[in-house]
């Protein structure tokens, strides 16, 4: 093999290719010009750069959705951004109160949260209670329950306080909806059209977002992977009555380095211990993990 040329002296190591600056595109979802943000590590930050772009305050944003101006839930915004896909912010629309009375166990409403302190409904359930109330939408940020705010409080919360309010009493929810278009408006829950419609990257890299420490540039997700946290995030769901990919992603990953059940399991209390997770879930995920890597081979 040959060897490499000897340096001359005094030479200098080159420099290394530095990786170009990540900047990403961003519109208000109801409409407005295309603004460029950069220098985010979590979501709170990216929602501080794009209200420093458009002008108005961070507490204005209820959430994002990539490469699509619409309230679709498949598009949500979560802890990873491609490097090419662009920012959709869906703002505070129209407050509206909502009497509700709970005549089953469950209400049909799965919640998720937007990482910054508002919790909003991310899927309802065909002829649920909810189902039934026409002036709820998916998309709706909860601000309050029997006029208390839960402005703050992750979804799993919010999502404990509605299974535990009483049957056959009832009780109100306050609610915000995201700000439409005027295409959009009457639309309960898809909405059609609008100026500018973003092409879905097809890179594998993405922007990995973290709560503590600088964001990292990471391999999208592996076949596998994806497919485990899609079933993880199914049992989030039935157990929990929420949705979170991301949460589901963070199982995974901590499944990936456990020799085992047990093993699994104390690392979710380590990692995960605020969720509070039971043991039955616990048990189900595991298997649920490993039946997707038996699926994808």
């Amino acid at each position: 093999m040959d060897s490499a040329a000897p340096r001359e002296p005094g030479a200098t190591e080159p420099p290394a290719r530095a990786r170009p600056r990540l900047v990403f595109r961003t519109q208000l979802a109801h409409g407005s010009p295309t603004g460029r943000i950069e220098g985010f590590t979590n979501v709170r930050e990216l929602y501080a750069k794009i209200a420093e772009a458009f002008g108005i305050a961070p507490t204005e944003i209820l959430f994002c959705t990539l490469n699509s101006h619409k309230v679709d839930m498949q598009k949500l915004l979560g802890g990873q951004i491609g490097l090419e896909d662009f920012i959709f912010a869906h703002v505070r629309g129209e407050t509206k109160e909502v009497e509700v009375t709970k005549t089953e166990d469950a209400l049909g409403l799965t919640i998720t949260d937007n990482g910054a302190g508002y919790a909003f409904i991310k899927r309802i359930k065909e002829g649920s209670i909810i189902n039934r109330i026409e002036a709820v939408c998916v998309g709706d940020s909860i601000e309050a329950i029997n006029d208390h705010s839960i402005v703050g409080c992750r979804h799993y919360e919010v999502a404990k306080m509605l299974r535990e309010l009483p049957k056959s009493q009832p009780f109100t929810l306050r609610l915000v909806q995201p700000r439409r278009a005027f295409d959009m408006i009457g639309q309960r829950s898809r909405s059609s059209k609008c100026p500018v419609e973003a092409k879905v990257s097809s890179g594998r890299e993405t922007l990995r977002l973290r709560a503590g420490g600088a964001a990292t540039v990471e391999e999208a997700p592996s076949d596998v992977e994806a497919a485990a946290a899609r079933r993880v995030d199914d049992l989030l769901e039935s157990y929990m009555g929420i949705r979170d990919p991301e949460l589901a992603a963070a199982v995974v990953e901590t499944a990936r380095s456990s020799a085992g059940a047990q093993a699994f399991a104390r690392g979710l209390d380590a990692v995960l211990g605020e969720f509070a997770f039971p043991d039955e879930f616990v048990v189900e995920v595991w298997a649920a993990i490993g039946e997707a890597r038996d699926a994808c081979g």
